[in-house]
């Protein structure tokens, strides 16, 4: 694998410091994530506003987690999903929700479990979603605009997973603890 340079704030170009910054001041450490990131200061930028956009969105923390996780487990990102457990922990998501969406098991909530069901449907078939899928999240008291959503959701992660996967970035220290792996595919 071609090695993936990691900037910080003395390595990093004049057009990606500000950005390095805007993490720093905004997490208190530099993922690693966006050092790599930083190599590209436009796809750190675009990312970095995907993000709040998100976080912006109508979701509440638990559908938050819900599309952030269930994008990371589907791309098996090595580094987000134990990124997002730590930030689920912090929002306060509830742990039981975290582990359900890290194993693919039943989230006990059927609201949640039709936006994990959309999600999935629209990252697997790269927005190419039936009618009746469309309707069965609109019967869980979804719309249009958390459709839209999704997408932004999706668009925010497949930046990260992507970027991960080539540059096979480190977890950092501070989500080490919640190290994950994909299962293994049952009908192997």
């Amino acid at each position: 694998m071609t090695d993936f340079p990691s900037y910080d704030l003395d390595t990093a170009s004049d057009a990606a410091k500000p950005l390095l910054e805007k993490s720093q001041k905004g997490f208190g450490r530099l993922p690693g994530l966006h050092k790599v990131m930083a190599g590209a200061p436009g796809l750190l930028d675009v990312y970095q506003q995907a993000h709040a956009a998100f976080q912006n969105s109508s979701f509440d923390k638990d559908e938050l987690t819900v599309v952030w996780q269930s994008i990371n487990v589907e791309h098996a990102c090595h580094y987000c999903v134990p990124a997002h457990t730590g930030i689920a922990n912090m929002m306060g998501v509830d742990a039981g929700l975290t582990e359900a969406l890290r194993d693919e098991a039943p989230l006990g909530n059927d609201k949640l479990e039709a936006l994990r069901s959309f999600t999935l449907a629209m990252v697997r078939q790269r927005g190419e979603v039936s009618e009746d899928q469309i309707a069965a999240f609109y019967a869980a008291g979804y719309g249009p605009q958390q459709v839209l959503e999704v997408i932004l959701g999706i668009s925010q992660k497949v930046m990260s997973n992507y970027v991960n996967h080539v540059a096979q970035t480190p977890v950092d220290e501070v989500f080490r603890k919640f190290a994950w792996e994909k299962k293994a595919d049952k009908a192997a």
